[in-house]
């Protein structure tokens, strides 16, 4: 029996086209997305889902679909999609990543040009009969200096189209490397400084718990007057109802939004505010991109449903069916030690070293290396995936190294994975045991065997007496319980390192006074 696909959303007839010559049964119901019930009720049915942003595939769905095995999503962004929840059901969750970059980033020009000329109104006053001329004076962009926030993939099409119109380009990226600036022929600067510098600001950035509202009623105090504000990126990074009074107040000169804190945006504060151009959505919106993704997702799906091939997979890497058996603990250690890394980077990020030592530098070590990579880059970048992992992080500047050396130590295969920044080296090494489970093995050159789990909290501190029953008492007390407790240190009396498992994520509250304690120099919760 041929495997099932069901198009929730519109995908062009060239797609559909795709799976039916692959021998694919395919059902096109593009307005069943918009259904919630009625989409929870059909997708069980389906070995595979194609969606656009319009389907929401929450956990509720997830659990309804019993047979499905990939979900693939035309397109970069997978908010729509909760990718734990389907990881959890060894759903594999595919994006297209860069099927519509280009034509993203020729909006935000296409916007920023409309808001210097104040087009939009200038057109609908003209047809309406009346002759304002003297009214939509606007600016020239030659000269005036663009604040470029992200400047990844769609960002730096953005900053090279801006400097053909003569625009001094200034960009804030914590995974900008000074030399990628040099090439990309912006500024590399902090977002302050952006802030208090740009004539304009863009973002290109994802939505993230350290992205949300980035441009805040702070941030846009901050901001140079008469700034104009372009956002094709995602709704939630600005605060909307701060940039409507900044708008008013004639602090902000425009604003061109595309995206918006909630969709499909009927009502929104910015609507009717002066100078405001709004689009609904439309980055994507080409027929080259729409028809770029939706091939493209079309031949990946059917790839790994008839072959069990994976291509831009947010929750698996690229992995061969003869050697996945073997290699996938390795993939979960060397993700888990990225992101155990990644989530404690918060300076500019330059190098990233992977060192395999025993019978693991033997094995497939590029889908090892693409895994880490994305387990350091994703606590900022959560779109991002094993396969476009090495491209992005080749696209920031950030230089990856691959070292492969005999069997050394006590352990027959380890990984180490460095984290360089421009302050800094971290490491932190693992292993796998004969239980197919990963295992921390050092950190920072302290050792200690830990297995990771969803939440942990990380200290280092002073080897001091009293430190454990100190933080097992503020922990106690606020209702934690500690599942696991794992000790190192580098001597007597020196520094320590503390990984603790405990059963839920902290609260704020529990962490600063865990940070508060005697002999605590760090404490940061960890979620894996």
């Amino acid at each position: 029996m041929p495997p099932r696909v069901l198009i929730s959303d519109k995908l062009s007839a060239a797609a559909v086209q795709i799976f039916k010559d692959r021998g694919i049964a395919v059902d096109f119901e593009p307005e069943l997305g918009s259904d919630k019930e009625a989409f929870a009720a059909r997708v069980g049915d389906y070995d595979g889902l194609a969606i656009r942003s319009a389907s929401k595939v929450t956990e509720k769905v997830i659990a309804a679909a019993g047979n499905l095995k990939v979900i693939g999503r035309a397109g970069i962004g997978v908010d729509n999609v909760d990718v734990a929840a389907a990881t959890k059901r060894g759903i594999i969750v595919m994006n297209t990543p860069f099927g519509n970059s280009i034509t993203t980033a020729e909006h935000a020009i296409s916007l920023m040009l409309s808001l210097a000329r104040q087009i939009p109104a200038a057109d609908a006053s003209t047809q309406a009969g009346k002759w304002e001329k003297n009214r939509f004076m606007g600016v020239e962009v030659t000269g005036k200096t663009l604040g470029v926030i992200g400047c990844g993939n769609i960002g730096s099409i953005v900053a090279d189209r801006a400097r053909g119109l003569r625009m001094k380009v200034i960009a804030f990226d914590p995974f900008l490397t000074p030399e990628r600036a040099v090439e990309l022929g912006v500024e590399k600067v902090e977002l302050d400084d952006l802030l208090t510098r740009a004539d304009f600001i863009t973002l290109h950035v994802p939505l993230t718990d350290k992205t949300k509202n980035i441009l805040s009623r702070e941030a846009l105090a901050k901001t140079r007057k008469g700034v104009r504000i372009i956002n094709c990126a995602r709704g939630g990074l600005v605060d909307e109802a701060a940039l409507r009074e900044a708008l008013e107040s004639g602090h902000v000169a425009g604003a061109a939004f595309d995206v918006y804190s909630v969709e499909p945006a009927r009502e929104n504060v910015l609507f009717g505010a002066p100078n405001v151009i709004c689009t609904p959505h439309l980055g994507a919106a080409t027929t080259e991109a729409q028809e770029n993704v939706a091939l493209q997702v079309a031949e990946q799906m059917s790839d790994y449903l008839l072959t069990g091939a994976v291509t831009n997979a947010l929750n698996m890497p690229s992995i061969s069916a003869e050697e996945a058996p073997r290699l996938k603990p390795f993939v979960t250690l060397a993700e888990q030690l990225g992101s155990f890394a990644g989530q404690l980077t918060e300076t500019g990020l330059k190098g990233i070293r992977i060192e395999f030592a025993g019978d693991v530098a033997e094995m497939n070590t590029r889908a090892l290396t693409s895994a880490a990579i994305a387990g350091v880059l994703r606590p900022l970048l959560q779109d991002i995936n094993m396969v476009s992992a090495p491209a992005i992080a080749r696209d920031r500047g950030i230089r990856i190294e691959e070292v492969r050396r005999e069997q050394q130590g006590a352990y027959e295969n380890y990984v180490r994975l460095t984290v360089i920044t421009e302050r800094q080296e971290r490491s932190v090494a693992g292993t796998v045991f004969s239980d197919g489970r990963p295992r921390i093995i050092q950190i920072k050159g302290i050792n200690m065997e830990a297995e990771l789990a969803p939440h942990m909290l990380y200290i280092t501190n002073e080897d001091k007496p009293g430190f454990i029953g100190a933080l097992g008492m503020v922990l106690g007390n606020a209702g934690v319980n500690i599942a696991t407790f794992n000790l190192g240190r580098q001597a007597r009396g020196g520094d320590a390192i503390a990984l603790v498992e405990i059963d839920d994520a902290l609260a704020p509250d529990v962490l600063a006074a865990v940070e508060a304690l005697p002999h605590v120099q760090q404490a940061k919760p960890l979620a894996f």
